[in-house]
C-alpha cells in the first residue's frame, strides 16, 4: 500500500523549469510563504531570476541542466509547457515533478490535447490533424472558416493562421513550417470564458470562480471576476473544468479555456497547466491567488479558498506601450482608485510581448473593469487606437 504524501513544508526548496513572469509572480509567493527559489531557463535575465537564489541557464532540452536542478530541490513545477519529455522524465526521476509528466505530455502538443479531450467525451468544436497542405484545404472545404495552428509553442496569436477559403491551403501549410498543423473550425463566439483548477497529490480539489475574457488578435486585452454570466453557466463550467482536471490527473493548477457559442454551447478551447493570464485578478479579489494556491498544491498544503472577496479585472500590458512617441504616465495611470501596475522585469520592450499588467477593485465587475481600462488609458493613449480597449456593458448573460 503506497503511503499518502508528506506536505513539502516552507524552508524547502522549489525549482522552477521556466523563469518568465509567470514564475517569478509564483516564485514571489513562494518567497512570502518561506521557500527558497531555484530556476532553469534559456535566458540569463529572465524574469525570475532577481527573485531566486540560483538560476541555470540551460535550453528546456537540456537533461544535464534539468538534473541539477532537480538534485537541489524539493519539488519542480513548470511555467510553461514546452519542456523536452526527456527532461520531464529526468527530473521526475530524481524529485517530486508536479505536474506529473504525463498530463504535461498530452497538454504540450495541441493535436494531442485535441484528441485526449474528444476520447475522453469533452465538448469540442470540429478540427483535425493536417498531416499535409491538401488536408487544410480539405478541412476549410469541409468546415467552412478555420483556424489553422502550430502544434507547439504559439502563443498570444502567434503561429496560426486564419482561413476562409480552400485556396489559402498552401499558404497556410507553409506559412506554420510545412509540418503537421492542427486545423480547427471557427466557432459562433458569445463570449469567452476560463476556469482555474486546483489539485494536489493528496487529491483535494480547489475550483475558482469563472473569469470572463476578451481577446484582439489571438492576446488577452482584459479578464474580469465575477463572469456576469448566469449561475447555470457558472456551475456547467466549473464541473466541466474539474472534470477535466481530475480525468488528466493534473497536481497543481489546470487553466481551462472555454467558448460559450452563440448557440449556448460551451465548449473547451485549450488547456494550461500553469498560472494563467487571465487568473492574474486573482491576486485582488480573491481569497487566494493563483500563484499562493500552485504553491500550495505543489506542496501538499491545505488549498487556499477560491472566495471571490471584490470584483477584480486586469488588463494586459505589451511592448507596444512603451514604443509611443511618449514614455507611459505611471503618475496620472495609478491616481485611478483601486488600481496597481505590475511589471515582470523584462528588458527590451517590443511589439506584441507581454511586459506587465494593469489591475483593479471596484464595487461590481463592470466597476474593476471600468477603472483598468481608464488606468489603461492614462498610462498609454497612443496605443488606443491599435488595442481593443473598449469598454463592455457587462450585462448579465443567461446562457
Amino acid at each position: 500500500m503506497t503511503s499518502p504524501p508528506s506536505p513539502i513544508l516552507p524552508g524547502a526548496t522549489i525549482g522552477f523549469l521556466g523563469g518568465g513572469q509567470l514564475g517569478r509572480m509564483t516564485a514571489f509567493a513562494a518567497r512570502s510563504m518561506g521557500y527558497d527559489i531555484h530556476v532553469l531557463d534559456p535566458e540569463a535575465s529572465c524574469a525570475t531570476r532577481p527573485v531566486a537564489s540560483r538560476t541555470i541557464t540551460a535550453p528546456f532540452n537540456d537533461v544535464a541542466a534539468a538534473i541539477e536542478l532537480a538534485s537541489q530541490c524539493d519539488v519542480v513545477t513548470l511555467e510553461i509547457e514546452q519542456i523536452h519529455p526527456d527532461v520531464l522524465d529526468a527530473v521526475a526521476s530524481r524529485t517530486a515533478l508536479r505536474p506529473g509528466r504525463d498530463p504535461v505530455y498530452i497538454i504540450q502538443d495541441r493535436i494531442r490535447q485535441k484528441q485526449w479531450l474528444k476520447a475522453q467525451g469533452f465538448p469540442l468544436g470540429n478540427f483535425v490533424a493536417a498531416q499535409q497542405a491538401s488536408d487544410v484545404a480539405d478541412a476549410v472545404r469541409s468546415f467552412g472558416p478555420c483556424i489553422a495552428k502550430s502544434t507547439h509553442g504559439g502563443y498570444d496569436g502567434r503561429g496560426q493562421v486564419r482561413l476562409s477559403e480552400p485556396e489559402q491551403g498552401d499558404g497556410a501549410w507553409s506559412a506554420l513550417g510545412s509540418r503537421e498543423c492542427l486545423v480547427e473550425q471557427k466557432v459562433d463566439i458569445h463570449y469567452e470564458l476560463s476556469v482555474l483548477v486546483a489539485r494536489s497529490p493528496s487529491g483535494a480539489v480547489a475550483v475558482y470562480p469563472p473569469s470572463r475574457n476578451h481577446h484582439t488578435s489571438g492576446v488577452l486585452t482584459w479578464a474580469v471576476v465575477p463572469a456576469v454570466i448566469s449561475d447555470d453557466m457558472t456551475s456547467r463550467a466549473q464541473t466541466l473544468a474539474r472534470n477535466v482536471a481530475e480525468r488528466i490527473g493534473i497536481v497543481g493548477l489546470l487553466a481551462v479555456e472555454c467558448f460559450v457559442t452563440t448557440g449556448g454551447e460551451l465548449l473547451v478551447n485549450e488547456l494550461a497547466p500553469r498560472p494563467h493570464n487571465t487568473y492574474h485578478h486573482s491576486e485582488r479579489g480573491l481569497a487566494t491567488s493563483q500563484f499562493e494556491q500552485l504553491v500550495r498544491a505543489i506542496c501538499d498544503l491545505p488549498l487556499g479558498s477560491t472566495e471571490l472577496f471584490a470584483p477584480s479585472a486586469i488588463a494586459n500590458l505589451l511592448g507596444d506601450v512603451w514604443l509611443q512617441d511618449t514614455a507611459p504616465d505611471m503618475s496620472y495611470a495609478l491616481q485611478v482608485p483601486g488600481s496597481r501596475v505590475h511589471l515582470y522585469g523584462k528588458a527590451g520592450a517590443r511589439a506584441g510581448r507581454k511586459m506587465g499588467h494593469l489591475s483593479a477593485v471596484g464595487d461590481t465587475a463592470q466597476d474593476a473593469l471600468g477603472r483598468v481600462l481608464d488606468c489603461y488609458r492614462r498610462l498609454s493613449p497612443g496605443t488606443i487606437a491599435s488595442f481593443d480597449v473598449h469598454e463592455p456593458v457587462l450585462s448579465h448573460i443567461s446562457s
